[in-house]
C-alpha cells in the first residue's frame, strides 16, 4: 500500500523544490555575471605547419581580443591582462580588434594608451580592427589609439617577419561587418611558400582565406558564444561569427587552414559569459 502523503508534507517539499530552482537560478546568475567574466584560462598551443621553416621555430605568439573597454570591462581589467602577457614575454603579440564597446562613447582613451604602450615584443605587436572599432565613428580614434600604443595596424595589409634568415607573412585583414576586407590586396604583396598567418576578427571569413593560401588564421568577435546553453549552444553568434565560433576548426582540406577563434575577453550586450571563459592564448610555432 503506497503511503499517503499529507497536504503539510507536500507543501513542504514543493516549497524546497522551488526554493532550490530559485537558489540554482539565482547562483547561475551571479557566477554568469560576477565571476566567470572574470576567470581568465591562459591557453597554451603549438602550430605546426610544413611551410614553417626550422628557422622559425619556437617563435611564441600572443593573442588577445575583444576587450569592448567600456562595457562592463575597464582600465583596471585591462592593466591585469597586460601584466600577465608581460610575464608569458612573448616574441609577437597580436590584438584581434573591438578594443572599446561603444569609441566614441569612451570617456578615456589617452588612458589606453600607456597600457598597450607598456607591452613589448621583439619582433612587434599588431593589430587589426574589429566591428566595434569601426562602430560609432570610431575608425580613426581606434587607429590612433593603436599606433601611438605602439602597434602596427594591419587594415589590408602584410608585414614580413623574419627571423634567423627564415620569413613568415602575417597579415591583417579589414573587419567584415563594418570595413572593408580586401584579400586579393593582401594576396598581392605575398609570393613563395613561406608560412602565412592571417589576423582577421571575423572567423566566418576562412572559408575565404583558405582559397588565398593562408596556413593558420586568428579570429576573435564571437566571444566563444559568450553564454553556451547546455544542449542548444551558444547563445552569441553575430554576424560573420556564426559558422565558426570558439576554438579550432580545419577548413578545406585540399588547401587546408587552420582556424583560431579567440573567446576575447570582454563581453557585450548582456555581460554574461557562462561556459566561455575568457582567454588570453600563446602559440608556439613549429616545423613539421
Amino acid at each position: 500500500m503506497k503511503k499517503k502523503i499529507s497536504r503539510r508534507s507536500f507543501l513542504t517539499r514543493g516549497f524546497k523544490t522551488i526554493g532550490a530552482f530559485i537558489a540554482s537560478v539565482s547562483g547561475g546568475y551571479y557566477y554568469a555575471k560576477h565571476l566567470e567574466p572574470f576567470w581568465l584560462e591562459i591557453n597554451s598551443y603549438t602550430i605546426k605547419k610544413q611551410t614553417i621553416s626550422p628557422g622559425l621555430a619556437g617563435i611564441r605568439i600572443l593573442q588577445f581580443s575583444d576587450t569592448h573597454l567600456g562595457f562592463h570591462y575597464d582600465l583596471s581589467d585591462l592593466t591585469l591582462i597586460v601584466d600577465k602577457i608581460k610575464v608569458l614575454k612573448p616574441d609577437i603579440i597580436v590584438f584581434t580588434g573591438d578594443l572599446m564597446d561603444e569609441p566614441q562613447n569612451y570617456p578615456y582613451p589617452d588612458q589606453i594608451i600607456p597600457i598597450l604602450q607598456s607591452l613589448s615584443a621583439p619582433l612587434g605587436k599588431y593589430a587589426v580592427y574589429g566591428n566595434h572599432d569601426h562602430g560609432g565613428y570610431g575608425t580613426n580614434l581606434y587607429g590612433q589609439i593603436m599606433k601611438l600604443s605602439g602597434f602596427t595596424l594591419l587594415q589590408n595589409e602584410v608585414i614580413t617577419v623574419a627571423r634567423n634568415s627564415d620569413i613568415f607573412y602575417l597579415a591583417g585583414l579589414d573587419d567584415a561587418m563594418l570595413g572593408s576586407p580586401d584579400f586579393q590586396a593582401i594576396a598581392n604583396k605575398m609570393s613563395g611558400n613561406p608560412f602565412k598567418l592571417l589576423l582577421s576578427h571575423a572567423p566566418d571569413l576562412a572559408d575565404i582565406a583558405s582559397s588565398f593560401g593562408f596556413d593558420f588564421q586568428l579570429s576573435g568577435h564571437s566571444h566563444g558564444g559568450q553564454v553556451q546553453i547546455p544542449f542548444l549552444g551558444a547563445l552569441v553568434k553575430p554576424p560573420f561569427g556564426e559558422k565558426y565560433y570558439d576554438g579550432f576548426y580545419e577548413i578545406n582540406h585540399d588547401q587546408p587552414l587552420t582556424l583560431y577563434v579567440n573567446r576575447g575577453l570582454g563581453t557585450t550586450r548582456l555581460p554574461f559569459r557562462f561556459l566561455s571563459r575568457p582567454e588570453i592564448t600563446m602559440f608556439t610555432l613549429e616545423s613539421d
